[in-house]
Protein backbone atom coordinates (compact mmCIF):
# COMPACT_ATOMS: atom_id res chain seq x y z
CA UNK A 1 0.00 0.00 0.00
CA UNK A 2 1.29 3.42 -1.14
CA UNK A 3 1.27 5.89 2.10
CA UNK A 4 2.41 8.97 0.43
CA UNK A 5 1.09 10.77 -2.90
CA UNK A 6 5.00 11.82 -3.64
CA UNK A 7 5.77 7.90 -3.24
CA UNK A 8 2.68 6.23 -5.44
CA UNK A 9 3.67 9.72 -8.34
CA UNK A 10 7.58 8.19 -8.46
CA UNK A 11 6.43 4.47 -8.81
CA UNK A 12 3.85 5.92 -11.50
CA UNK A 13 6.48 7.76 -13.34
CA UNK A 14 8.23 5.04 -14.28
CA UNK A 15 5.52 2.44 -14.45
CA UNK A 16 3.60 5.00 -16.78
CA UNK A 17 6.54 5.60 -18.65
CA UNK A 18 7.46 1.92 -19.67
CA UNK A 19 3.76 1.39 -20.67
CA UNK A 20 3.76 4.00 -22.88
CA UNK A 21 7.15 2.96 -24.29
CA UNK A 22 5.15 -0.41 -25.25
CA UNK A 23 2.00 1.14 -26.65
CA UNK A 24 4.67 3.43 -28.67
CA UNK A 25 5.81 0.01 -30.08
CA UNK A 26 2.35 -1.19 -31.47
CA UNK A 27 1.22 -0.87 -35.25
CA UNK A 28 -2.50 -1.14 -36.44
CA UNK A 29 -2.09 -4.36 -38.09
CA UNK A 30 -0.44 -5.60 -34.54
CA UNK A 31 -3.87 -4.90 -32.87
CA UNK A 32 -5.37 -7.78 -33.97
CA UNK A 33 -2.71 -10.11 -32.92
CA UNK A 34 -4.82 -13.15 -30.52
CA UNK A 35 -3.25 -16.20 -29.14
CA UNK A 36 -6.56 -17.63 -29.93
CA UNK A 37 -10.31 -16.51 -30.95
CA UNK A 38 -11.12 -16.93 -27.91
CA UNK A 39 -8.94 -13.89 -26.57
CA UNK A 40 -8.12 -10.86 -26.58
CA UNK A 41 -6.43 -9.17 -29.35
CA UNK A 42 -3.29 -7.04 -28.55
CA UNK A 43 -5.57 -4.17 -29.04
CA UNK A 44 -7.97 -5.19 -26.47
CA UNK A 45 -5.28 -5.26 -24.15
CA UNK A 46 -3.43 -2.45 -25.22
CA UNK A 47 -7.43 -0.17 -24.94
CA UNK A 48 -7.94 -2.15 -21.58
CA UNK A 49 -4.76 -0.62 -20.27
CA UNK A 50 -5.22 3.10 -21.19
CA UNK A 51 -9.34 2.75 -19.80
CA UNK A 52 -8.47 1.42 -16.43
CA UNK A 53 -6.92 4.10 -14.84
CA UNK A 54 -10.46 5.55 -14.99
CA UNK A 55 -12.23 2.36 -14.42
CA UNK A 56 -10.37 1.70 -11.37
CA UNK A 57 -10.64 4.86 -10.19
CA UNK A 58 -14.29 5.33 -10.36
CA UNK A 59 -15.12 4.68 -6.81
CA UNK A 60 -12.60 6.98 -5.31
CA UNK A 61 -13.18 11.22 -5.41
CA UNK A 62 -10.98 11.84 -8.23
CA UNK A 63 -12.05 13.58 -10.97
CA UNK A 64 -10.58 13.72 -14.48
CA UNK A 65 -11.18 13.25 -18.24
CA UNK A 66 -9.97 9.65 -19.07
CA UNK A 67 -12.09 6.86 -21.76
CA UNK A 68 -13.81 4.71 -18.92
CA UNK A 69 -15.33 2.45 -22.06
CA UNK A 70 -13.01 -0.42 -22.95
CA UNK A 71 -15.14 -1.35 -25.80
CA UNK A 72 -14.94 -0.74 -28.85
CA UNK A 73 -11.29 -1.20 -29.52
CA UNK A 74 -10.04 1.62 -31.60
CA UNK A 75 -8.16 0.80 -34.66
CA UNK A 76 -5.26 3.06 -34.49
CA UNK A 77 -2.52 2.05 -32.63
CA UNK A 78 -1.43 6.08 -32.20
CA UNK A 79 -4.83 6.37 -30.93
CA UNK A 80 -4.37 3.92 -28.15
CA UNK A 81 -1.04 5.14 -26.97
CA UNK A 82 -1.99 8.75 -27.37
CA UNK A 83 -5.11 7.90 -25.07
CA UNK A 84 -2.59 6.37 -22.65
CA UNK A 85 -0.66 9.50 -22.33
CA UNK A 86 -3.71 11.86 -21.68
CA UNK A 87 -5.26 9.94 -19.32
CA UNK A 88 -1.80 8.90 -17.46
CA UNK A 89 -0.91 13.02 -17.16
CA UNK A 90 -5.08 13.72 -16.55
CA UNK A 91 -4.72 10.83 -14.03
CA UNK A 92 -1.10 12.49 -11.95
CA UNK A 93 -2.64 15.90 -11.68
CA UNK A 94 -6.12 14.51 -10.65
CA UNK A 95 -3.94 13.19 -7.63
CA UNK A 96 -2.13 16.21 -7.29
CA UNK A 97 -4.57 18.42 -6.76
CA UNK A 98 -7.23 16.57 -5.24
CA UNK A 99 -5.44 14.25 -2.84
CA UNK A 100 -3.32 14.43 0.35
CA UNK A 101 -1.21 11.74 2.06
CA UNK A 102 -4.32 11.50 4.50
CA UNK A 103 -6.61 10.48 0.87
CA UNK A 104 -4.53 7.37 1.14
CA UNK A 105 -5.71 6.12 3.87
CA UNK A 106 -9.18 6.63 3.25
CA UNK A 107 -11.07 3.37 2.18
CA UNK A 108 -13.36 2.61 -0.53
CA UNK A 109 -15.50 -0.33 -2.21
CA UNK A 110 -13.62 -1.92 -4.76
CA UNK A 111 -14.99 -5.57 -6.79
CA UNK A 112 -16.83 -5.91 -3.65
CA UNK A 113 -14.22 -5.30 -0.47
CA UNK A 114 -12.66 -2.58 0.98
CA UNK A 115 -9.76 -1.19 0.13
CA UNK A 116 -7.28 1.55 1.43
CA UNK A 117 -7.03 4.19 -1.66
CA UNK A 118 -2.95 3.88 -1.38
CA UNK A 119 -3.94 -0.16 -1.52
CA UNK A 120 -6.16 1.08 -4.74
CA UNK A 121 -3.04 2.66 -6.40
CA UNK A 122 -0.74 -0.18 -5.63
CA UNK A 123 -3.53 -2.67 -7.19
CA UNK A 124 -3.37 -0.30 -10.51
CA UNK A 125 0.29 -0.50 -10.95
CA UNK A 126 0.26 -4.46 -10.24
CA UNK A 127 -2.55 -4.93 -13.26
CA UNK A 128 -1.22 -2.42 -15.74
CA UNK A 129 2.30 -4.60 -15.05
CA UNK A 130 0.40 -7.54 -15.75
CA UNK A 131 -1.53 -6.76 -19.02
CA UNK A 132 2.37 -5.42 -20.08
CA UNK A 133 3.06 -8.95 -19.65
CA UNK A 134 0.41 -10.18 -21.99
CA UNK A 135 1.18 -7.28 -24.44
CA UNK A 136 5.16 -8.19 -24.69
CA UNK A 137 3.92 -12.08 -25.53
CA UNK A 138 1.03 -10.78 -28.14
CA UNK A 139 4.02 -7.98 -29.55
CA UNK A 140 6.55 -10.91 -30.12
CA UNK A 141 4.06 -12.93 -31.57
CA UNK A 142 3.08 -9.88 -34.20
CA UNK A 143 6.56 -9.72 -35.25
CA UNK A 144 7.15 -6.42 -33.39
CA UNK A 145 10.41 -5.69 -31.42
CA UNK A 146 9.27 -5.63 -27.46
CA UNK A 147 11.58 -2.48 -25.64
CA UNK A 148 12.67 -3.60 -22.49
CA UNK A 149 11.01 -2.62 -19.24
CA UNK A 150 13.16 -3.94 -16.03
CA UNK A 151 15.83 -4.83 -18.15
CA UNK A 152 17.14 -5.21 -21.67
CA UNK A 153 15.37 -6.75 -24.43
CA UNK A 154 16.85 -9.38 -26.30
CA UNK A 155 17.37 -6.52 -28.97
CA UNK A 156 18.97 -4.53 -26.49
CA UNK A 157 21.73 -6.26 -25.18
CA UNK A 158 24.29 -5.01 -27.46
CA UNK A 159 23.49 -1.48 -26.90
CA UNK A 160 25.12 -2.26 -22.90
CA UNK A 161 28.38 -4.19 -24.42
CA UNK A 162 26.92 -7.29 -23.90
CA UNK A 163 25.83 -10.62 -25.06
CA UNK A 164 22.21 -11.49 -25.19
CA UNK A 165 21.15 -14.59 -23.26
CA UNK A 166 21.41 -17.70 -25.24
CA UNK A 167 17.92 -18.95 -26.73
Amino acid sequence: MFQTIDHFLQSWAYEAAATQKLLNHLTDESLHQAITPENWTLGRVAWHTVTAIRIITSNTNLAFEAPAKDFPVPTSARFIADGYHQASEAFVEAIQSQWTDKTMTETIEFIGQQMPNGSLLLFLLQHQSHHRGQMTVLMRQAGLSVPGIYGPAKEEWAQFGLEAPQM
